[in-house]
């Protein structure tokens, strides 16, 4: 099996590739539209809320916080976790820059 060479694209590719990875994933998804919806940090049970199991959660907060768009603190046994209002801030540049790059079409995709 290759190796993923990361090194031949740009910063920026490498950058929103991650990003895309990062929110590729419908449970990642949920758990973000979640924290949204509440306007605040949460710090309750997302099992009865999502209807996945302890750990599957726990390993997708584990990628959107390694990947740093949300924030988490520890209080005792119950980690409360908000969006990272710089990084999200970061994500909506990068998609805009990519997602708004005019695209001619040429008759060849007809």
């Amino acid at each position: 099996m290759g190796i993923t060479k990361t090194e031949i694209f740009t910063e920026d590719q490498n950058k929103l590739a991650l990003a895309f990875k990062v929110l590729g994933h419908p449970a990642r998804l949920a758990i973000l539209q979640y924290i949204i919806d509440k306007k605040a940090c949460i710090c309750n049970d997302l099992v009865e809320e999502l209807g996945l199991a302890q750990a599957t959660i726990s390993q997708h907060l584990k990628e959107l916080k390694t990947s740093g768009i949300i924030q988490g603190s520890i209080e005792g046994k119950s980690v409360c976790y908000c969006i990272n209002s710089e990084v999200w801030k970061s994500f909506q540049r990068e998609f805009n820059n990519f997602l708004n790059q005019d695209v001619e079409v040429k008759s060849c995709c007809s």
